[in-house]
């Protein structure tokens, strides 16, 4: 009986206000709160309300035999608190349902599992504590920034008290293994659960596209293949983000009577069920060894880093970002990790997506290079407040 493991990516950045060169050394405020919160009620809007409320319909309609997963970032969840508490009220009745589980996170979206793992560990433990004070769960299972995944990093959670991580289902690695059975890292400390992204995109990315030989694409048809994996299969992931309801996929394209009538289809095949993320670890063992050394992620074809590590400009500024590392005062330590959100350097990205480029929506920037000079001059004027003759280098 195959476990379906739905996980729902839930975050929004603090946007960079347009700041010039000469904003440096007069202007301390770097974030754009009139442009976040239009960004974040629209999705509010669109998305978020419209599909929380859903799911609780469904959990409850299904006697909690519907289950999901929520990452939910710790930036998202500060946005939310100052615009709309009501969304938190939302998660907090689902985390009630005994049929929701909150996966582990970094609290700001961060890139730091790159470059320090003094910091990574310290925003996994913020952002557990804040699960820990709004819902009143320990995640057992997390997920990086982007499903970014290295061998390095199952070190890294382990001693930070996790059982298993999310990452991409990647060919390359698999070979000719599946991505429906639960792996290990190579020293055997940790479970990693693998998305399927072909079936995850097919609900993501191709729902609406009539260009598709599935199109459209019915509950029926999706339980359908869901259940074909009976046999060869013990866990089906299907990881996506939370904008797809309302958002990347809009009401008219049919989403919401998608998601309303998949649970039903899947429960009335007596071979599928729903599960979290923690109780799957616990049921199936291990079929393997999935080891990367480089890291791999979730995005576009590739599965690496070139979405946000692709270009010289991206990596001169995440390079220059954490050069100021030990020179960060405590009071400007939650600026300096607002500017490590992983969505800063995708907008300098100069690559082309093949997976739709669904964040061009939320981009607040005409072309990656005025993202770069955007993010340069913050940097200057940060460099200018942390103390005096600082020295700033590029690592080698």
């Amino acid at each position: 009986m195959p476990s379906i493991v739905f996980y729902f990516k839930i975050h929004q950045p603090e946007r960079l206000k347009h700041y010039t060169v000469f904003d440096i050394g007069q202007d301390p405020n770097y974030f754009d709160d009139e442009r976040n919160k239009f960004y974040l009620d629209r999705i509010v809007s669109k998305c978020y309300i419209p599909t929380l409320n859903l799911l609780k319909e469904l959990i409850k309609e299904t006697n909690g035999r519907f289950k999901v997963n929520f990452g939910a970032t710790g930036i998202l969840f500060d946005q939310l608190k100052k615009w709309h508490p009501e969304v938190i009220s939302l998660f907090k009745q689902l985390s009630q349902t005994n049929s929701v589980e909150f996966i582990g996170e970094t609290y700001y979206h961060s890139l730091s599992c790159l470059m320090s793992e003094r910091d990574f560990k310290e925003q996994i433990i913020l952002h557990k504590n804040l699960i820990k004070k709004l819902f009143n769960q320990e995640p057992q299972v997390f997920s990086n920034t982007e499903l970014i995944y290295f061998d390095q990093i199952a070190d890294y959670i382990k001693d930070l008290g996790f059982k298993a991580i999310l990452t991409e289902g990647v060919d390359r690695i698999l070979e000719w293994r599946s991505p429906n059975f639960i792996y290990n890292d190579p020293k055997e400390k940790i479970k990693i659960l693998l998305r399927n992204y072909k079936l995850s995109d097919d609900m993501s990315f191709r729902f609406s596209a009539k260009w598709w030989s599935e199109w459209p694409l019915t509950a029926d048809k999706f339980a359908s293949w869901l259940e074909a994996y009976n046999g060869n299969g013990e866990v089906i992931n299907l990881f996506m983000d939370f904008e797809t309801f309302g958002e990347h996929q809009w009401p008219e394209t049919g989403i919401f009577d998608f998601l309303k009538n998949l649970p039903f289809e899947v429960l009335k095949r007596k071979d599928l069920e729903f599960s979290l993320a923690s109780e799957v670890i616990c049921k199936y063992p291990s079929r393997g060894i999935f080891s990367s050394f480089s890291p791999v992620t979730w995005a576009d074809t590739e599965r690496d880093l070139t979405a946000w590590l692709g270009n010289e400009m991206q990596k001169e500024c995440l390079e220059l970002l954490f050069s100021i590392e030990k020179q960060i005062p405590f009071y400007l330590k939650e600026t300096w990790r607002k500017l490590q959100t992983a969505d800063h350097f995708y907008y300098m990205c100069t690559k082309w997506f093949a997976d739709g480029d669904v964040h061009k929506y939320f981009n607040p920037y005409d072309n990656p290079y005025e993202a770069y000079l955007n993010f340069r001059n913050i940097i200057e004027d940060l460099k200018l407040r942390i103390k005096p003759n600082v020295k700033i280098y590029i690592r080698n």
